[in-house]
């Protein structure tokens, strides 16, 4: 098995804005403030967290086909 990344790059749907975040790996994040524009990001429709629907790399759980925040891998 491939090690868990914990670096991703989130781009803000808004303003495009990137930035290099560490996920936590004991809770998802369900919201993201931009530094660009400070708009409130939340996941998408499905997706567990804002890792998932805006990082380059989904979140550890989802890495590693693990459950997640209460939905499967």
């Amino acid at each position: 098995m491939a090690e868990v990344q914990r670096k991703s790059l989130l781009t803000c749907p808004a303003c495009r804005h990137q930035a290099s975040e560490t996920m936590p790996t004991t809770a998802c994040q369900f919201f993201y403030e931009c530094p660009g524009c400070h708009a409130v990001l939340s996941p998408k429709a499905g997706d567990c967290c804002v890792f998932c629907s805006y990082g380059t790399v989904p979140c550890p759980p989802i890495q590693e086909q693990k459950p997640c925040c209460g939905r499967a891998g």
